[in-house]
């Protein structure tokens, strides 16, 4: 009974990875090649920054986003201070940035954008184009974003890179996981009539969506709970691979602990909101989005589950039972068959990093090195918040203020 009870597991977790795996080969698709055209200057754009104790941060994000190469006159940048108890309002006027203040109680980051929304709504905008404060974005974020709505779509997610992708191994693994993402994931939906998945910044909606359906969002990760709701409604969400955005990633295991549980709790939010109507969403209109977000809401349950397969696999060798199906072979190799998977690892970051980077593979050796630890940490991540969700927001301090011509240089 115990192994009919393991093969049906395996069996579910082999055809969820096959899945990812096989939708992920359209990523090599005309590579370094943009699908979105580029388009004359036409729309009226808001950048919208949520702000809470960003003080040393986001003046260089402002910086950036008025250095865009797009009319003056066609867009405005706006932060929003939030519960701050430094002079974030200030550093960002200083800037040169125009100030909405909350002046509700709010907890989350969709709070904050839900009330931005309301309080814009009467203006001339088009669309909204929201960042994180310790964001830099290239110069021709906006334009790109404009030849994507001029391209039809209605929402979009720009391409999410790091300004300190090589301080350490946690900096350069989550480097590594985003780069996977934008390439294996995004681009490769772009290929296949599938939607991008929204990442938490560097993301736009088109304003018709907003005064349609409001923007209402519930759990601790807003991005892929807007996400969900495209699929469910049949929306397609834009990957623009040159609409680059730098993100400051987090140095301390400690603040990448936080920030990871923290997403793990919103993903679980998320598939017991979502699940059920992703799955009949993807039944009515064939949509793969909605298959693709139903399948990456049970993440954290397949990290798991994955991981105890394994251990399973370790007692029955150990006490003998044999086993007949392929995996179980290549594991009867023992130390050398994660050696192998190591090293499968290795060639996949080095390539990720390349196609991101250029020639620069050494600056982010450590987290090639280590992205399988990085990756392995999150295990105990999920096993946690499926005991015990916290569902309060935590702070994660922001440093690293880097002008947008370093990153140019």
């Amino acid at each position: 009974m115990v192994v009919i009870c393991y093969y049906v597991l395996f069996i579910f977790c082999l055809l969820y990875s096959m899945y990812f795996l096989i939708t992920s080969l359209w990523g090599f698709k005309g590579m370094h090649k943009s699908i979105i055209k580029k388009h004359k200057e036409k729309y009226k754009i808001a950048c919208l920054i949520a702000a809470r104790n960003e003080e040393q941060v986001v003046p260089s994000l402002v910086k950036s986003l008025l250095r865009q190469d797009y009319p003056k006159e066609l867009f405005d940048v706006y932060v929003i201070p939030n519960n701050c108890t430094d002079d974030t309002e200030g550093a960002a006027k200083k800037a040169g940035a125009k100030i909405i203040n909350v002046t509700i109680p709010v907890k989350s980051k969709g709070e904050v954008l839900k009330f931005t929304f309301d309080k814009l709504k009467d203006k001339d905008y088009d669309a909204y184009i929201i960042f994180d404060s310790d964001n830099i974005v290239d110069k021709n974020f906006v334009r790109r974003m404009n030849d994507t709505l001029c391209d039809g779509y209605e929402v979009a997610q720009g391409y999410r890179d790091s300004k300190n992708a090589g301080d350490n191994w946690i900096t350069g693994s989550y480097s590594i996981f985003y780069w996977i993402q934008n390439f294996f994931f995004n681009r490769a939906r772009m290929h296949i009539n599938g939607s991008a998945s929204i990442n938490g910044t560097g993301f736009m909606i088109k304003k018709s969506v907003i005064e349609a359906e409001g923007f209402q969002t519930y759990t601790l990760t807003e991005d892929v709970e807007f996400t969900a709701q495209c699929a469910i409604k049949n929306r397609r969400i834009a990957f623009v691979e040159d609409a680059i955005t730098y993100d400051e990633q987090p140095l301390q295991f400690g603040a990448s602990w936080i920030q990871r549980s923290r997403w793990t709790t919103g993903n679980l939010q998320c598939f017991a909101r979502y699940d059920l109507r992703l799955i009949k969403a993807f039944f009515k209109n064939h949509n793969i989005a909605a298959l693709d977000m139903a399948l990456l809401f049970f993440a954290p349950m397949f990290q798991i589950l994955g991981f105890a397969l394994m251990i399973v696999l370790i007692l029955f060798r150990t006490f003998g039972i044999e086993l007949v199906d392929i995996f179980s072979y290549f594991f009867a190799f023992g130390v050398l068959f994660f050696i192998l998977g190591y090293i499968g690892n290795i060639v996949l970051n080095v390539f990720i990093v390349k196609y991101n980077r250029n020639n620069k593979v050494m600056s982010l050796i450590w987290g090639i090195l280590f992205f399988p630890l990085f990756l392995l940490t999150w295990v105990p991540i999920n096993i946690k918040c499926l005991i015990k969700r916290d569902s309060k927001w935590k702070e994660i301090k922001h440093t690293r203020s880097i002008n947008i011509e370093e990153i140019d240089n």
